[in-house]
Formats: structure tokens, C-alpha cells, sequence
């Protein structure tokens, strides 16, 4: 934990001057009070509600000692917010660079999040499909990694979903009556979205059951133009059943079904197409000799539109074409199919970007889950938690990428669990063994994937679209088809003093049976990785491994009588490297980088004030991968990232809410910075001195140094604050905002392109009338101009994803 340790100081004297602040604010703030805390109108934003997805523990958010917000149903239907990208505004430290414009999950503390299920990891979604939460009681994020207790996890932090269930968390009964709710939303581009719920008591084989149903169904079209819209439909069901005084049931299940396609943005990237809107047209020269419509990898090979420049480095601003033919083995770029034709400019459109007439976004997943909870007597407790996710999924862009997941996961959950009231001391403990088994085939598509050869003032043509291996099935970049099985034994303590001192333990071991392959026939090359041991290129297409590890978290914190919680958490966490359908690739697993740990530092300090209506947390951090060579580029990178979060919520009174978001962080690629510099892709602003149009015609490869970032992540904003609050006027009627103010950031890790700051304003007013509520929303309401970053590791400086101007949005909706 040296490593971490650089820093501390200097942060801990932060946490000492704001809590001394906020006594200086309010001397008398009462005693230490962690009992449920009930304040009219907090829309359930304050932490008195026990939490058990942080720990597996049920500490409310103010007992546990880790940064971690949750955001109810209440306030997002009161913030409309419709996918997890806006919950930014209530939830400090998480922001998301765009995975070619789908909100799978979000990035926590400049690193890939996860997405958990009740407590369950799901199946890996970085860009797969938007992640809902509609359905959602309560959406919990954490940052950092998660407990001991449910195995290997991204450094980063998670998102958990609670779905919405007839059983009420506070006080374990049922709702005592029937009750539902239909609605509909309409707003900007034709959107259509219905929804319905209804959940309440009932009896089965004379039991007491609790049941919730919700579907939704949506069909919308979309701002960007060729853009199929989102066709989506989604049912959700969770029941709650007691078999005796003993032993109680949960069991349900989630199916989502979507259609819509990912969005690379604009291409031809320069930094006057982000100032200033202008474009440079022009035609590539035409490479399907076939004359079938579409360019085929033979095509493109035999075309010779992809040079490698061996000496030319992004950033390196006095590179001449003569020079970048020599860095690459002679190239000549004027004699060859790379320039464009008919070159000239144009002012771009936001809405015109990379998606094609075709191109598509498939997937249906399906999520069950059944649980068992037993009171064992003598005050020991077991809970047995099953859970199963499936999916599919096909992505096909014109341009050149397409891609396939065939994944599912079981995982079966045993926890014991027994709470020892002492005269001063209170010890909870909890094991749980475990398994967890993941099969996957899966296939990616990405060789000769050119952006700058389409035109955006035009539809796509044969002039750029190619033959995607999804709909030949060969001729795949990368195809894996193999199985995963984790093993795992967990442990957690939890000792609670009644002076307010409190010491949190955990630790498990896992042991991974892991097995590779890549079948004859399916991928342009003859082999998934090449081995060179001892000096002779070997193919290998098979590998299998079997990799274990310890990972712990130590947490001591101390619930002072003024009302502040000072806390340090250190934790080290194994994690899986897989893929974007959760799969493992032969070469991790053959040179044993498919496991690896990372290790977390932190420290902060909360309180509940003022009568528990303000709730404030303060943390710091540092964490890392321990071996950067272990990651995947797209999903799990090797990162340091260290930083502050402070978050706030505060019920002025029974109608006014505010809170206030603030989070800067620096992320650094480890692995960059070991070798000095990284693999991508040059465009214009990487070589001021060349003509782009000499080379949009296809796509010049290159080795970034480090100098330029430094290590530091690309598109990961520094800092970014949030303010949002809301009023209720006490007669139906309420106003709420939000604003999101998020720094500059660079487009790639070349730092040649910067895409500027914004403030992001929403606002809504909503009235409700006995059964009926009706919401109306404005959604950047200043019309501000904005990008976020596409995938800047490889296309930073060639694609970049302009987002969504001013759109409005209403929600009818009637409950009985």
C-alpha cells in the first residue's frame, strides 16, 4: 500500500478544515443518531434507509465507510431522468466518456464501472445496450470496489439496481393494498414511451405473497439523422412470499428486449469542426471492384489504405508528408488511395454523424433471480441467492465494425449470517461460499474499420461500407468461444463499539477454472496469439489457466457526538479481465493476464446535521491496478486514479431540497506509461503540416508518446461540480432543476483536439391532482453545445460524439 500513501497528508488536512467548517456552522448538532432517519420531503435522498449493497451488511449509507450515494425512484421521477447518464447530477465521481453514444454503464472514478443486480454482478454491458431504470426502487452507486463477499470486481465502482418490489424495505411488511400506475411519455423526436406497474398483496396455496409487475414499452425516433430510433420493450416481475415465520422467498425476473444502434459521432475530426461547426467534404477514391455494393477486406487490402508510421507520433506538430513517408517504410501518400476527391467545406449539422441506414444495435437480455432466507434460530440467519443472466447481442456500423455476445452466468450465493449483542460491543459476521460459471461465444469484427471515408453530408455508400463478418460469419478479428468458473469464500466482521467506534473486516479467496478457445476457420488470421518463448513464434489458438487470489477490505470509522462519521477504508480487490460480452481472450489467458488485483486507499468523513435534514460526505482516494500489463482496452484498463468527492443534501424545509455534487479526479494509464507511448490512430490535428485530405482516404496507425498527457486518461474531465434542487409549492404543484458544469476536456491521448467545457441546465415543473401527476421537463435547457469524448485511447482525434441539443419531454401518468 506504499504506492498509495504519496498524498495522504495533503488530503487529510481537507477533510479537517471542512468538517471543522461545518461545526463552526452548526455547534450544536445533537447526538450521534443512526437510527432510520424520516424527514419529510427528502424525496428518500437522506442515508437513514439500510443499505446492503456496499458491505452485504445492512448499514445505512451514513454508517458505511465508503464513498457511495443512492438515488431514489422519488427523485429521479421528480429530475425525469431517463437513463444512467444523468444520474451524474446526484452522484459525485461518476462520469461516462461515450461508448459510440450507449449508455451501458457508467465510468466511477475514471474507470469502467459494473452493473449489480440486487447485490449480483450482471453480465458485463459497456456499451451493449442502455442499461434501464425505470424499473428501479432505488439505484445505489458506489465507488470503489465492492465487498469481499461478492467476488472479483472493477476497481472503479458500481451501480446496483433494486427493483421495485411489494415488500417495504423499512419495515419487511407488504403494501396493504393494491396499487398501480400507468403512464405516457412524449417529447423531442417523435418520442413514445408507455409504461405500466401494479403490485400489492396476495395469498398462494394460503401463503402471504407480495407481488410487483412493470413493463415498459418505447418507440422513438431519434435527433441524429439515418438513426433507427430505440425500439424497446421491457417486463419486470419480483414476488415476496412467506413460507412459515422462518422462511421467506424472493424470486423474479427481468426481460429486456432492444433495438437502436450505436453512434461513432463525426468524423473528419479537426478543432475548427468543434469551435466552429465547419467540415471538410470530399469523396474517397472508390475501392469496390466488385462492383456488389459493399468493400471487402480483400478489397481493402488490396487497396493499401492503412500505413503504419513507425516514428510518427501524435503531437509531433513538424512532421511534413515527405517525413511521414519516410516514418512509414516509404509510403506514398499522394500516389495512393488515400487522398479525397472534390475536396471542399461545409458547415456540420450536430445531428449528422457515422450511423448508416443499417446499421443496428441488437439485444435481449434475461435476469432471474430466486432467494431463500431462513432464520435458522439462536439468531443465525441463511440465505441462499440464486441468479442467472443470458444475452445476445449483435452490433453491425456500415463503416466497418460489427460484433456478437452469446453469454450467460450462474451464480449461486450461500450466506451465514449471525448479529452478537454484547453489553458495549455488537459483532455482525457473515460467510458466504459461493460459485459463479460464465460461457461465452463471442466474435469482433473490427479490421479495416475506417471512419473518414464516409462523407457525413451524404447518406453511406459503396464508397465506404464493407462486408461485416456478422452476416458471413467469417473473417472475424478476434472469436472466442470457452467457459469460466469462480470458486469463492468470503468473510466479513463487523464490530460495532457502543462509543461509536466501529471496525469493518472482510476477506475472500477465489480460485478461477478458465478455459479459451478460437475454432478453425472463423478469424482472418491463423492464430488468436502468437507465442514467442525462447525465440520461435509459436500459434496459439486454445489456452486454459486456473488463477487464485486473496482479496480484503479494512475499514475503521467512528460516529462522534457531534455528528460527523470520520472514516479510512484500505482494500485490495481481485478482479476478471474480460471482454465486452464478458469474455476472455486466449492470449490473457495464455500468459495468465485474465486475473489480476488492484488496490484501494481512502479516507472521509460524513454527518447528518441540522436535525438530520443535511446529510454531507467528504472523501479522498487513491487506487490502482496492480499489474498494468492485465487489462482489456476496452472495458478494464490498467489505471491509477486518485482524487475528492464531496457530496451534499440538504432539506431546506418540507418543500425545498437541494443538493450540491463536486468530484476531481486524474486517472493515469499505467501501461502507457511504463512502455512511453500507445497504439492509435492520427488524425488531422496530429499532423498540422499535412493536408487531412491527403489521408482521410483511409487511416494512418501510430505510437502516441506519453509526453503530451503525461499518462493522464483522455476524456475524463477533471473537475465537475453539480447543483440541483427542487420546490414544492404544497398545492400539487413542484419546480425542479439541475445544472452540471463539467470541465474541458482532450478529445485522444494525443491532447490535439480539446472539446470545451459546458454547463448542462435541466428543468422541469410537475402538477399533481388526486390520482393524476403530469410532469413537463426542458432538457439543456440553455442549448448549450457540447461533445463527449468516443473511445479516445484508439479514436480520440478521429471521431467525437456532438450531443444532444435543447429537447423537451412530458410524462401523463395515473395511479390507483
Amino acid at each position: 500500500m506504499g504506492v498509495l500513501m504519496g498524498s495522504v497528508d495533503k488530503k487529510l488536512r481537507g477533510l479537517t478544515l471542512l468538517a471543522a467548517g461545518l461545526l463552526v456552522m452548526h455547534p450544536a448538532m445533537g447526538e450521534s443518531d443512526m437510527e432510520e432517519i424520516v424527514v419529510k420531503g427528502d424525496l428518500g435522498s437522506l442515508p437513514g434507509e439500510r443499505v446492503d449493497s456496499v458491505f452485504g451488511l445492512e448499514k445505512s449509507i451514513l454508517e458505511t465507510p465508503r464513498s457511495a450515494s443512492t438515488v431514489s425512484e422519488e427523485m429521479m421521477d421528480r429530475f425525469n431522468m431517463q437513463d444512467i447518464d444523468e444520474l451524474v447530477a446526484l452522484a459525485p465521481g461518476t462520469f461516462t466518456q461515450s461508448f459510440f453514444g450507449v449508455a451501458g454503464s457508467l465510468d466511477v472514478r475514471g474507470t469502467a464501472g459494473e452493473t449489480y443486480f440486487r447485490g449480483v454482478r450482471r453480465l458485463d454491458n459497456p456499451g451493449n445496450y442502455p442499461t434501464p431504470i425505470g424499473a428501479s426502487d432505488r439505484v445505489d452507486i458506489v465507488r470503489g470496489p465492492a465487498s469481499p463477499i461478492y467476488g472479483p470486481s472493477k476497481i472503479g465502482g458500481y451501480l446496483n439496481f433494486n427493483p421495485k418490489s411489494a415488500r417495504i424495505e423499512e419495515t419487511g411488511s407488504y403494501i396493504e393494498e393494491r396499487t398501480g400506475e400507468l403512464s405516457y411519455s412524449g417529447g423531442s423526436w417523435d418520442r413514445s414511451v408507455l409504461t405500466a406497474e401494479v403490485g400489492g398483496p396476495a395469498e398462494f396455496g394460503g401463503k402471504p405473497l407480495g407481488y410487483y409487475l412493470y413493463g415498459e414499452v418505447e418507440h422513438s425516433g431519434s435527433f441524429y439523422t439515418n438513426a433507427p430510433g430505440v425500439d424497446q420493450s421491457l417486463i419486470q416481475a419480483s414476488f415476496d412470499m412467506d413460507m412459515s415465520d422462518t422462511v421467506r422467498l424472493q424470486f423474479g425476473g427481468m426481460w429486456h428486449d432492444y433495438k437502436g444502434s450505436q453512434n461513432a459521432g463525426w468524423n473528419r475530426l479537426t478543432q475548427d469542426l468543434i469551435d466552429n461547426g465547419t467540415y471538410i467534404t470530399g469523396t474517397p477514391i472508390p475501392l469496390d471492384t466488385s462492383g456488389d455494393g459493399f468493400i471487402s477486406h480483400d478489397e481493402y487490402y488490396a487497396g493499401n489504405i492503412n500505413p503504419f508510421a513507425l516514428y510518427a507520433f501524435f503531437g509531433q506538430k513538424d512532421m511534413d508528408l515527405d517525413t511521414l513517408s519516410a516514418a512509414s517504410f516509404g509510403f506514398d501518400y499522394e500516389n495512393s488511395n488515400l487522398p479525397l476527391q472534390n475536396v471542399g467545406t461545409t458547415i456540420l449539422p450536430m445531428s449528422s454523424t457515422l450511423i448508416a441506414a443499417d446499421d443496428t444495435l441488437e439485444n435481449q437480455v434475461t435476469t432471474l433471480y430466486f432467494d431463500i432466507d431462513v432464520d435458522l434460530g439462536n439468531e443465525w440467519t441463511l440465505t441462499n441467492k440464486l441468479f442467472y443472466e443470458t444475452y445476445e447481442n449483435l452490433n453491425e456500423n456500415a463503416y466497418g465494425f460489427s460484433q456478437f455476445h452469446d453469454t450467460w452466468v450462474v451464480e449461486d450465493q450461500l450466506i451465514l449470517a449471525r448479529v452478537f449483542e454484547g453489553d458495549s460491543m455488537t459483532t455482525s459476521i457473515q460467510i458466504s461460499p459461493s460459485i459463479r460459471k460464465t460461457t461465452f461465444k463471442h466474435g469482433d469484427d473490427y479490421f479495416n474499420e475506417y471512419f473518414s471515408r464516409r462523407d457525413l453530408t451524404g447518406p453511406s455508400t459503396a464508397l465506404d461500407r464493407r462486408v461485416l463478418s456478422t452476416r458471413i460469419d467469417a473473417e472475424y478479428s478476434e472469436y472466442y468461444v470457452g467457459e469460466y468458473t469462480d470458486l469463492g469464500f468470503g468473510v466479513m466482521l463487523d464490530f460495532s463499539h457502543q462509543s461509536g467506534l466501529s471496525l469493518l473486516l472482510g476477506a475472500r479467496y477465489d480460485t478461477i477454472d478458465m478455459e479459451v478457445e478460437t475454432p478453425a476457420g472463423k478469424t482472418q488470421s491463423d492464430a488468436a496469439f502468437t507465442s514467442s518463448e525462447g525465440g520461435i513464434d509459436v500459434p496459439v489458438n486454445s489456452a486454459s489457466d486456473d488463477p487464485n487470489g486473496v482479496s480484503w477490505s479494512a475499514s475503521l470509522s467512528w460516529s462522534t457526538p457531534v455528528g460527523l462519521v470520520p472514516y479510512v477504508t484500505a482494500s485490495e480487490q481481485s478482479t476478471v479481465i474480460a471482454g465486452q460480452g464478458s469474455e476472455l481472450q486466449v492470449g490473457n489467458v495464455f500468459t495468465n493476464a485474465a486475473f489480476d488485483s488492484s488496490e484501494l486507499l481512502e479516507y472521509g468523513v460524513k454527518g447528518s446535521l441540522l436535525d438530520n435534514r443535511l446529510y454531507f460526505a467528504l472523501s479522498t482516494y487513491e487506487m490502482e491496478r496492480v499489474d498494468f500489463n492485465a487489462q482489456s482496452i476496452t472495458v478494464n484498463q490498467a489505471v491509477k486514479t486518485e482524487g475528492t468527492e464531496f457530496e451534499l443534501r440538504w432539506v431546506v424545509n418540507d418543500q425545498f431540497l437541494m443538493t450540491f455534487g463536486y468530484s476531481n479526479v486524474e486517472a493515469l494509464m499505467l501501461a502507457t506509461l511504463a512502455a512511453g507511448s500507445e497504439f492509435s490512430f492520427l488524425g488531422a490535428e496530429d499532423l498540422p503540416l499535412i493536408d487531412p485530405a491527403l489521408l482521410w482516404g483511409g487511416q494512418v496507425g501510430g505510437l502516441i508518446p506519453v509526453e503530451p498527457s503525461k499518462g493522464v486518461r483522455a476524456g475524463m474531465p477533471e473537475n465537475i461540480m453539480s447543483v440541483t434542487g427542487t420546490y414544492d409549492f404544497g398545492n400539487g404543484m413542484a419546480v425542479s432543476g439541475s445544472v452540471v458544469d463539467v470541465d474541458s476536456v482532450a478529445s485522444g491521448q494525443s491532447f490535439a483536439v480539446t472539446l470545451p467545457a459546458y454547463t448542462l441546465v435541466n428543468l422541469s415543473i410537475s402538477y399533481e391532482a388526486d390520482d393524476w401527476s403530469l410532469i413537463v421537463a426542458a432538457k439543456n435547457v440553455t442549448d448549450e453545445r457540447y461533445f463527449r469524448a468516443n473511445f479516445p485511447d484508439l479514436f480520440g482525434t478521429t471521431v467525437v460524439l456532438p450531443e444532444l441539443p435543447r429537447h423537451y419531454q412530458a410524462k401523463l401518468s395515473y395511479k390507483f
